[in-house]
């Protein structure tokens, strides 16, 4: 499947886009744009892709997303089910990192909302004590009006960098910026994988999506994504597992076969290579917290 670069409307009354989400399935896909993506999950939970990072997402969490940089939140299954009562409640916010003139961010006293604009080129997963601050604010940007929405915008980026504990999510080495000639055979990678982890992914399956023989593609995918083509399909499969884990309605040997492994000694393997806990201990320390 080919990313889509998704067009961000704005209207002749706004210079940048917010809205609230309270469906699940809105851009729910791999997609890049030129605007710079803030996003509140004020409710809502699943698992995210940022550049080659794949980490959860959970109620509270607020992301900042750099322009350009390939990005995808898949949400839990339960928020599919007609029946289920559970409800997502999302503010984002979208702008173009010059939308107040050339020269603001060259201003010597914006010098931390420029850094901070740099840094979210990788992807910033905000904590620390500023987090419930820069979700109250994301939300009172989405429902601002005239000056006031640009001003809280500033207070957004300002608390953001200011907070100092921020995660920088997607690795030094991803490049995101590809020529165009490798773009759709990236992205067909991630998205195939995405949408087929479950199963067993063979060498020369996954070389056909990206259109190079066998031999070629363990080395074109590290080269790329600085991991190998394993090692991600198998970070996709933990983070499936997590979220089960927490659901706590499945007992660990069926995680393991649901989440894409067949093996249970490699699934507890893998997964204490990538969370740094085993299984139980990260379901009783979730639990518990």
């Amino acid at each position: 499947m080919k990313p889509q670069l998704l067009k961000v409307s704005t209207t002749m009354v706004q210079s940048f886009n917010a809205r609230r989400d309270t469906r699940p399935n809105v851009n729910n896909h791999w997609h890049y744009h030129p605007e710079v993506e803030l996003v509140y999950f004020k409710k809502g939970s699943g698992t995210q892709f940022i550049g080659d990072c794949i980490t959860q997402f959970n109620t509270g969490d607020v992301v900042l997303v750099g322009s350009n940089l390939p990005h995808y939140w898949k949400f839990d299954e339960v928020y599919f089910h007609g029946d289920a009562d559970v409800t997502a409640d999302v503010s984002v916010v979208h702008f173009n990192e010059n939308f107040w003139g050339d020269q603001f961010l060259e201003l010597p006293e914006n010098k931390e909302i420029k850094n901070i604009l740099n840094k979210s080129k990788r992807g910033i997963q905000i904590t620390g004590a500023n987090l419930n601050k820069v979700g109250s604010l994301v939300e009172q940007v989405v429902f601002a009006e005239g000056p006031r929405k640009i001003i809280l915008l500033m207070e957004v980026l300002l608390a953001i960098a200011g907070g100092g504990e921020n995660n920088i999510l997607a690795s030094l080495g991803f490049a995101h910026n590809f020529q165009e000639s490798e773009k759709d055979r990236i992205n067909a990678i991630y998205n195939y994988s995405i949408v087929n982890f479950k199963k067993k992914i063979t060498l020369d399956e996954i070389a056909a999506v990206a259109n190079i023989s066998p031999n070629s593609f363990c080395k074109y995918f590290k080269s790329r994504s600085k991991k190998t083509y394993s090692r991600f399909i198998n970070e996709i499969r933990v983070g499936s597992a997590c979220k089960l884990l927490i659901n706590n309605q499945m007992n660990v040997k069926e995680i393991c076969y649901e989440s894409g492994f067949y093996n249970f000694a490699s699934f507890h393997k893998y997964f204490k290579e990538i969370t740094g806990k085993s299984p139980l201990s990260y379901q009783k320390c979730y639990v518990k917290k």
